[in-house]
Order: C-alpha cells, then sequence, then structure tokens
C-alpha cells in the first residue's frame, strides 16, 4: 500500500498534513540528509581556507558549485545516498560517499579524502540537527506564534472596554475587562516566546570524543578549537559547546523543549478559558454553511477547534517533556539513543504547529455576545460589596468588612435594590453614598490596562 494522507500511521502526516506539510524542509529523512550534506560541504569549503598544506591547490573557484550540491539537492540524491546506507549500515558515511562521488564529477579528485576530515558522525549530526531546528523555528514556528500574539492582541484591543464578570474559584468575582483578560494571555506568550528566542542553538565540533584527536595528530600546529568556533558560530551560525564529549549535551536543546512546553502549557489555558465562555454563552461562533456540529443534535454548533488544539498541544508536551528528561543523558562518552530520539523532534513541533492554526481558527470564529456578559453582571451585584467596603474603610466606618459580609454571604439573591437599600441606611454623607450607588458591576473594572 502505498504511502498517502490516507495510509500514514501518524496523523501529522495523514489527517493533518495540509498543517503540516511545510516541516518536511525541516524534519524529513530527506531534509535531515540535505543538511548533513549542508554541513559536509561547508566543512570542506572552511578546511579549504584553514591553510592547510594538502589543500591549498583550492582557490575557492568552486565554492558555489559545491554550495549547489546542497543548495539544490534533489529526492534522487537522497534516494542513492540511501541505496548506498544499505550497503554500509552507516547514514553519515553514505553522504561522504555521495559526495566524493560528486566531487568527482567536478575534478576535485585530489581533494576527496579532506570530505569528512578527521570527523565523527556526531560533528555532522549534532550540527545538521540543531541547524534545521533553527531554521525551522525562524521560517515556520515564528510567524505561527506571532500571527496568534497579533490575533490576541487585536481581540484585546477591540475588547478593551467591555465589562466581564470575573471568576476566582469558579464563583462570582470582582469585574473585570474581555480585553484585559486576552493581553493576559498575550503578556504571556510574548514573554516566553522571548525566552525561547534567547536559548543558544549549541552544537558539538570536535572528533570522535571531542578532543579534535584526529585533526591534532595531522595537524599539531593548527589551532583547531579556534578553527572549530569559527566554522560553527560563523560558518554555520551556531554555538559550538566547548567541552564536549562524542555528542552534543543537548542542555540547551533541552531548555528549547521547555520553552516550547511552557508555551503550549499557555496556549492550553487560553483554549480552555475560551471553551468555557462559549458554554457560557459570552461568545457565539460563526456557522460555516455545510457543516455539522452533532450527528444527533442539529442545533449544536461545538467549540471543536479549541478542543483541537488542547489535545494536540497535551501530545506535544509530552513528547517535549521526553526529549528535555532523555537527550542530555548518555551513558559515558557516548551511546546511541539520542540518535533514535531525535528523529522525532518534528513530531511535538508539528503537533504544536496544528494547534496554533486551530486556535487561530478558533478565535477568528468568535462573535462576541454582549448581551450575555451584561445579563451576567446585572445578575451578580453582591460583587460590588469589595468596592463599598473600601470606600468605608477610607472613611473610618466601623468593621465594614464584617457589614458587607453580612448583607451579601447569604442565600438570598443581591439586586441593585438590595444594595441602595444598604447604601441609604449607612451613617455616612450623602457625597459618600452617591458615590457608592454611582458603582454598579460594569463600573467597577479597575483601571485601564
Amino acid at each position: 500500500m502505498a504511502l498517502s494522507s490516507l495510509t500514514a500511521v501518524s496523523p501529522v502526516d495523514g489527517r493533518y498534513h495540509n498543517a503540516t506539510q511545510e516541516l518536511g524542509a525541516y524534519f524529513s529523512e530527506f531534509a535531515l540528509i540535505k543538511y548533513r550534506v549542508l554541513v559536509e560541504v561547508e566543512y570542506f569549503i572552511a578546511l579549504s581556507q584553514s591553510g592547510i598544506e594538502q589543500l591549498s591547490h583550492f582557490d575557492g573557484s568552486l565554492n558555489e558549485k559545491l554550495r549547489d550540491l546542497y543548495r539544490n539537492f534533489t529526492e534522487e540524491d537522497a534516494i542513492w545516498i540511501k541505496n548506498t546506507e544499505k550497503v554500509t549500515n552507516h547514514d553519515v558515511k553514505a553522504v561522504e560517499y555521495f559526495l566524493k562521488d560528486q566531487f568527482e564529477k567536478l575534478g576535485l579528485h585530489d581533494s576527496l579524502e579532506f570530505i569528512h576530515f578527521g570527523l565523527t558522525s556526531q560533528d555532522i549530526n549534532n550540527t545538521a540537527i540543531p541547524y534545521s531546528w533553527k531554521d525551522a523555528i525562524a521560517a515556520v514556528y515564528t510567524p505561527a506564534i506571532e500571527e496568534l500574539i497579533q490575533e490576541l492582541t487585536t481581540l484585546s484591543s477591540d475588547w478593551s472596554n467591555v465589562s466581564m464578570l470575573a471568576r476566582t474559584h469558579g464563583q462570582p468575582a470582582s469585574p473585570t475587562r474581555l480585553g484585559k483578560e486576552i493581553k493576559v494571555f498575550v503578556e504571556r506568550i510574548q514573554r516566553q516566546f522571548d525566552q525561547l528566542k534567547a536559548v543558544p542553538y549549541s552544537a558539538k565540533f570536535g572528533g570522535a570524543t571531542g578532543n579534535f584527536n584526529a585533526h591534532h595528530v595531522a595537524y599539531p600546529q593548527t589551532d583547531w578549537v579556534a578553527f572549530g568556533n569559527k566554522f560553527v558560530n560563523e560558518s554555520l551560525g551556531l554555538s559550538r559547546s566547548q567541552t564536549t564529549t562524542q555528542i552534543e549535551h543537548y542542555d540547551n536543546f533541552a531548555a528549547s523543549c521547555d520553552a516550547f512546553k511552557r508555551i503550549n502549557t499557555i496556549l492550553i489555558d487560553l483554549c480552555r478559558d475560551i471553551w468555557t465562555y462559549v458554554s457560557m454563552e459570552y461568545f457565539k461562533q460563526k456557522i460555516t454553511a455545510g457543516q455539522i456540529g452533532s450527528s444527533a443534535m442539529p442545533h449544536k454548533v461545538n467549540p471543536i477547534d479549541f478542543e483541537n488544539a488542547e489535545g494536540n498541544l497535551g501530545i506535544a508536551n509530552a513528547l517535549f517533556e521526553h526529549l528535555a528528561a532523555k537527550l542530555p543523558i548518555s551513558r559515558l562518552q557516548r551511546d546511541l539513543t539520542d540518535s533514535t530520539v531525535l528523529r522525532n523532534i518534528g513530531v511535538p513541533f508539528a503537533h504544536t504547529l496544528i494547534a496554533i492554526k486551530s486556535t487561530l481558527r478558533g478565535l477568528r470564529k468568535l462573535i462576541l455576545n454582549e448581551q450575555a456578559l451584561q445579563a451576567d453582571l446585572n445578575n451578580n451585584w453582591a460583587v460590588v460589596a469589595e468596592a463599598i467596603q473600601t470606600v468605608l474603610r477610607r472613611e473610618g466606618y466601623p468593621k465594614p468588612y464584617e457589614a458587607l459580609k453580612d448583607l451579601t454571604r447569604t442565600n438570598t439573591h443581591v439586586t441593585e435594590e438590595t444594595i441602595a437599600e444598604f447604601v441609604d441606611n449607612l451613617n455616612v454623607t450623602d457625597k459618600v453614598k452617591a458615590e457608592l450607588k454611582s458603582i454598579s458591576p460594569s463600573s467597577y473594572t479597575g483601571v485601564s490596562l
């Protein structure tokens, strides 16, 4: 059976393929091979510029043709490498053989052994993978999360003056503004996104056990640490870990996963809040012709986008949790457990992307139901008790909290009339009474944020 969106085991490549297909350029097997080719080519170019006598004839005139090997990398090239891997049983060695074949075609017969010179496979993998991770965050995640932040910012502004009953412990509490409550999520997401951007894209590059053993024995006069730093930091735009085993520490990659998790947790909180507001009829949802909410109940328009997002965010966080907990741990100088785990880094990324797109879709369906918000406020006059007792404290009134507690903490419904009668019986000036009567659930919303 041929692989298609209908036969794929994972919904990332099946049901949700339209939402995730752009990630193939960063996390597919094809992409991993391409990024390995990129690192090998750029390493050879850097090596040719290092002053090594045996490469002194290489004047750089073919550099762009070499770079075309990854810039114009094709599926046929990847298949060539995969077929070679069947023989070598080693994926990075197959890339080396591919490049030697291509170098032969370019007439670089005397330079072949400087491809992958002195390296171990992890020098390639631990630069190719953070390179692809960095590119995916820049090209896919950043535009998506910024679009979500902008959508929430717009809604926060649009609803900045919409009064809303707050709920703490599920009970009516001091009123707020809907726009401010949305702005809470804008601030939270933006701060965590800033922390994500601050995490370095760390890479390991230093030979079989991190000491440049092979490089140093061949060319002891060369400062290989300086070379490695320049190559990784400048040529690749990554951050070279200085003291390593055979593999990258993955501590910063774990930090990146943790940053994704925190943002995703905030998005779960957002989705649950919006879902609850929909259930309270604070929002209605735009109806799309032909769509069905329930196979049995024709009237239903379900908040499925927020439910879909919440589910995908949960899966993403479970995987990010494993990546962050597992990858920094490796037996002695290296074991192979990181290799198979790293092949899955695109999966939580994909579920996160699905969730962001679902959240955006849900937000854009919302229709504000101001009547429901206002009715809830009008039905909960008890929430102005805090305001009244605070003004009475200012006026030196005896035991104002207790007086309001006796009024409001009963099983009798508190109304506007109940509050007005209470104020009329207070031993305060008419000016203070007028001030207290001007307070309503709709107006008692604090400062504008």
